[in-house]
């Protein structure tokens, strides 16, 4: 496809594995197939955008293990779940741990390539999201020490007289901080700003909101 999608599928009956791939490349999808779940660990790309379609159980390890597996290592693959051993307590616990579907055998074509077509969405969705992170955390870089604390408690809702009070700073300093804040990380209005933070976790230490901050000096007088 045009935006280099894949749809890996895990199963270790083979002639289930050649059925799924005759169907998902039938609609014109990539379509790469794996007999265990330490092959597919052993081949995949990273960086390729694309979905699984897992099944749940398989001799050695099984498809709930690759599941904790991927998501220990911070892997944005949806994984649609196959399984003609169905229960509760397992669909529970995969779509809790982020499954986009628990599907029995048998099922239809079209059952199946629907819930493909949502897991890839999903996918791209979650490759989106991912750019968009790294792309502020480029941003956040740019950014002195005490622009970061400007930055959390800026966003934590505290107006420039308060930031000023917990930094122990004036007013005027937090106000030229805040701007320059605002011109790095490239933002439009402080909701954009808010949004920006919450999407790299940046927020308060515990504690910053209700301590007071350190007493400014008086200058002397002449």
């Amino acid at each position: 496809m045009s935006d280099n999608t894949v749809v890996f599928v895990v199963d270790d009956d083979e002639s289930v594995r050649k059925a799924l791939a005759r169907l998902i490349s039938s609609v014109g999808l990539e379509v790469e197939t794996f007999p265990t779940p330490k092959a597919f660990l052993a081949h995949r790309h990273p960086d390729r955008l694309g979905c699984i379609v897992l099944d749940l159980r398989m001799p050695g390890a099984s498809g709930l293990a690759l599941q904790e597996e991927l998501a220990r290592s911070g892997a944005d693959l949806p994984i649609l779940f196959l399984t003609g051993h169905a229960d509760v307590p397992t669909s529970v616990r995969a779509m809790k741990a982020g499954a986009v579907d628990f599907l029995e055998k048998p099922l239809q074509d079209q059952e199946l390539l629907d819930a493909i077509h949502r897991a890839l969405a999903r996918s791209r969705e979650l490759q989106a999201a991912r750019a968009e992170r790294e792309r502020i955390e480029r941003l956040v870089a740019t950014l002195t020490p005490r622009e970061r604390e400007v930055l959390a408690l800026v966003v934590a809702g505290l107006p420039n007289k308060l930031v000023a009070d917990r930094l122990g700073a004036s007013e005027k300093t937090i106000k030229v901080h805040r701007a320059r804040v605002m011109q790095k990380m490239r933002a439009n209005s402080l909701a954009d700003l808010v949004r920006m933070a919450q999407a790299v976790g940046i927020q308060p230490q515990a504690g910053d909101l209700g301590k007071p901050g350190p007493k400014r000096r008086s200058s002397p007088r002449p």
